[in-house]
Parts: structure tokens; C-alpha cells; sequence
């Protein structure tokens, strides 16, 4: 697994790199934000660790700039900001997780292997009792990668953003509850709030606007998909 760290404190910077090479992990770090990107894009890592306080660009900035230029790659954020709003701002911007500092390193790793084995799934992991991904408005899974695809062409989702069409994708013109939902798209994560899959569901809905699809609120059920032609 190959790590990309981001994070311009020479004593969090050694820390984290020895502890995730210590545990079998290759590690790439970076200092300054405005050299990030670069880095991001020439590395291709399985995951990454960014810091929103950066020397140039911050880190926010970096993770949208990553975003727009097509990088999916997962990535949890670390910042002493710890407020709500930071979290739902890093969230939205495209951060798949977010750890306040201090953190529990063991605790930071387990989630970095987690968010890496759903982005790199190779099987079909929707649950029992919301349904098997189904051909529907031209979007399938694939088996094989996990991927899912509209018209022949991978859509280009985080990993929140894919688990939450899959799930949806499950069980099309239904409603699926809220809590349901959060409970597959942030599988164990206790921190985490639930107003957090109101953020992948934004997201998700933007992405797949194209398609004939629509993500819909329903007030008080949850979420569904529907056609919209």
C-alpha cells in the first residue's frame, strides 16, 4: 500500500511516516501545497493523508484542485481544526474521512486500510436486504472491479460516493432509510455523524446528473433513485 503524506510538520511528518513503514506501507511525504498536487498526480497513491494548514496553497485548495483534475483517490483529512463546519466543509470539498488532531495512530490506520479496501473491492459488497445492482438507466456494477459503470464508461466516484450508488443502485425507485444507508457508506465509523451522508448524497447527486438518474430526498424514508426521462 502506498501512502501519500501531506503535512508541513517535520515532527507529525516523521512520526507518521515511520509508524505506516514500520507496519508495511510505502510512504510519500510532502511538505508544501503547492508542490502536492504534482506529487499527487505523479505517485498515483493508494490513499492519502492531507493537513488543511499548508506553507502556499492549503490543503482544502489542494484537495479541490486534486478533485477537478479527476484524482478519486481517497483521502482523510488531519487538521487540529475540529469543528463540525470544518468537517462538513472538508467533506464537501471531496475528503472521505476526517481525524482531528490529536489521533489515535492505531485508530488512524485502521481507517486508511478501510477506506483503501473499499476503494480497491473487487466483489460485490452490497449487504443483504438492500438488493443486488441491477442494469438500470444504462449504469451497471461490475463484478469484478466494483466499479460502476453508465453507457460503457466508469463513473469517476470517491468511494463514499460509489458504496452510496451501489447501495441505491440495489433496490432502483425505492427508498432506502437514511440510517440504512450511513450505516453502508460509513461502516463502523462511530464519530462519524449521520448528517455526513447528506454530503455524499449532494455529491453523488452532481456526479450522476448526466445519466437519467436522480437521487432523491424523500423527508423522513431516506433516499431513492429515479428516472428522470
Amino acid at each position: 500500500m502506498k501512502l501519500l503524506l501531506i503535512e508541513d510538520n517535520p515532527t507529525m511528518q516523521t512520526t507518521l511516516r515511520r509508524t505506516f513503514e514500520r507496519r508495511g506501507m510505502q510512504v510519500l511525504t510532502c511538505g508544501e501545497g503547492d508542490r502536492a498536487l504534482a506529487l499527487w498526480e505523479a505517485s498515483l497513491p493508494d490513499a492519502v493523508l492531507l493537513d488543511l494548514s499548508l506553507p502556499g496553497r492549503d490543503g482544502l485548495r489542494v484537495l479541490e484542485d486534486a478533485r477537478a483534475a479527476g484524482l478519486s483517490t481517497p483521502v482523510i483529512i488531519l487538521t487540529a481544526r475540529g469543528t463540525v463546519g470544518d468537517r462538513i466543509i472538508g467533506l464537501n470539498t471531496g475528503a472521505d474521512d476526517y481525524m482531528p488532531k490529536p489521533f489515535d495512530l492505531d485508530e488512524l490506520e485502521a481507517r486508511v486500510r478501510a477506506l483503501v479496501r473499499r476503494s480497491h473491492s473487487t466483489v460485490d459488497a452490497t449487504p443483504m436486504g438492500v438488493g443486488k445492482p441491477v442494469a438500470w438507466c444504462g449504469m451497471h456494477t461490475d463484478r469484478d472491479s466494483g466499479a460502476v459503470y453508465h453507457e460503457g464508461q466508469a463513473l469517476d466516484l470517491a468511494p463514499r460516493e460509489l458504496a452510496l450508488l451501489r447501495a441505491l443502485l440495489g433496490k432502483p425507485g425505492h427508498a432506502i432509510a437514511k440510517e440504512r444507508l450511513f450505516e453502508l457508506v460509513f461502516p463502523g465509523e462511530t464519530q462519524v455523524q449521520p448528517e455526513a451522508i447528506e454530503v455524499v448524497a449532494y455529491r453523488l447527486r452532481k456526479k450522476i446528473a448526466h445519466t437519467g438518474a436522480q437521487l432523491v430526498t424523500l423527508r423522513g424514508l431516506g433516499y431513492l433513485l429515479k428516472a428522470t426521462t
